[in-house]
């Protein structure tokens, strides 16, 4: 992205990418988020005349980004889009004291142009906000704090939701003739996880906030898991002696609801690396996690059921 202040209140901007059939585009934004900015988006098809358009993005979706809307006030006869040496090149002017300092940009799908129809704009497959400064020119990239977020979040969910409460639940059903030393590990690790977990719907909620994202589902998933997480802790606190009637239904609920809780955990995991994109190095990773999770179970309850 090149700028330059071509009059007192008039700034003149070039914004280049690679041409891959799609769109290119940049929001200039109140607050570094997507939801309430103005965009200049550009595209050529089929070696056809380039199409250059502003659009007011009042969402998410296609339909909320109205095409020809917008708060930027673009200099007529200014915006052109070229394509040379397999680049696109995306120039217009905008009056303005001075441009908002939040910008985004985007990257269309490879060969998808919005449709002449409706010019709604297809979802995009690289995003970035940055922050620029036009005293000096430069820019910093945005993007990284809410990376690093994300990863939290993914690493305290997984570490704690998907691998130490099925290792507690391990603990709890195969070392019982360690005793008292099965029921402590059992506590220790289920706390552990349970403190994770709960620190990993925390940040989901601040990723969320600062993204300005829809994952109802997701969420939906994370906040039912720990209800049943807390149920687990509350039926911990409630726990009848063993000599009691209702101990029997005791265990039953307790047991039941942490298979629900971990069959869920796990499918929210890997739906919520399909969420994140961070393709397929997580879903390896926590793949092999789980199979040697599997493998290790199998080998417990074979020997148990040989000592039985």
């Amino acid at each position: 992205m090149q700028h330059t202040q071509s009059g007192p209140n008039t700034w003149s901007f070039i914004l280049s990418a690679p041409d891959n059939g799609a769109y290119i585009s940049v929001g200039f934004s109140p607050n570094g988020k997507m939801v309430g900015s103005s965009a200049v988006a550009g595209w050529i098809v089929g070696g056809g005349p380039g199409v250059v358009k502003q659009y007011y993005l009042g969402g998410e979706t296609s339909k909320e980004c109205e095409p020809d809307k917008g708060e930027l006030e673009l200099v007529n006869g200014t915006t052109m889009i070229i394509s040379q040496s397999s680049n696109l090149y995306l120039v217009f002017q905008i009056n303005a004291t001075q441009p908002k300092t939040r910008l985004i940009y985007a990257v269309g799908p490879k060969n998808g142009s919005p449709a002449s129809g409706n010019y709604y704009l297809p979802e995009h497959k690289d995003m970035i906000s940055t922050s620029i400064n036009y005293a000096v020119g430069e820019s910093s990239d945005e993007g990284e704090p809410y990376t690093r977020l994300r990863q939290g979040h993914g690493l305290l969910a997984l570490l704690g939701w998907g691998v130490l409460i099925p290792i507690g639940v391990t603990i709890a059903r195969y070392f019982k003739r360690h005793d008292p030393a099965w029921f402590y590990g059992h506590l220790s690790v289920q706390g552990i996880g349970f403190g994770l977990g709960l620190a990993g719907v925390i940040t989901g909620f601040s990723l969320e906030d600062k993204l300005s994202v829809e994952v109802d589902t997701h969420k939906g998933l994370g906040i039912f898991i720990l209800v049943l997480g807390c149920l687990q802790v509350m039926a911990v606190l409630a726990r009848p002696g063993k000599g009691s009637k209702v101990r029997k239904y005791w265990n039953w609920y307790h047991h039941y609801l942490g298979r629900l809780c971990i069959a869920v955990a796990i499918g929210n995991i890997f739906y919520g690396i399909h969420l994140g994109e961070d393709g397929n190095s997580w879903n390896i990773a926590y793949g092999i996690v789980l199979g040697l999770w599997f493998l290790v179970v199998a080998v417990l309850e074979m020997m148990r059921c040989m000592s039985d």
